[in-house]
């Protein structure tokens, strides 16, 4: 799903769909194995904790969510550009810049409560 971009990055490809939930997500089981495939050896947090992906310019916070279909992510209406649906290339921050984002942001690990 995801591979090797930079030394802060990996890069993939979502269906990019909008949605009127709050918080943006993928398929649970695709963020639980994106957790352990690419930050399990980093010794990450949780496989909960949110993923930081870089949509266009902004970095987002992705949790899973079971009803959110495999290969899609959805965003809010908000993150819409007009180009919405589509198929897009997404980074993915890298462990050490994942949690650095979401320290930045406010994340408080552990309080899920603090992502929405």
């Amino acid at each position: 799903m995801f591979e090797a971009f930079s030394t802060s990055y990996y890069l993939g490809r979502l269906y990019v769909e909008p949605s009127d939930r709050d918080v943006p997500a993928i398929q649970r089981a695709d963020h639980e194995r994106v957790n352990e495939e690419l930050y399990g050896d980093e010794g990450l947090f949780r496989t909960d904790a949110p993923l930081v992906m870089k949509l266009d310019q902004g970095h987002i916070p992705v949790l899973g969510d079971e009803d959110v279909p495999s290969g899609t992510l959805v965003v809010p209406e908000t993150v819409d550009d007009g180009d919405l649906p589509a198929e897009r290339d997404v980074l993915l921050a890298k462990s050490d810049r994942a949690a650095e984002l979401l320290r930045y942001s406010g994340y408080r690990f552990g309080d899920d409560s603090a992502v929405a």
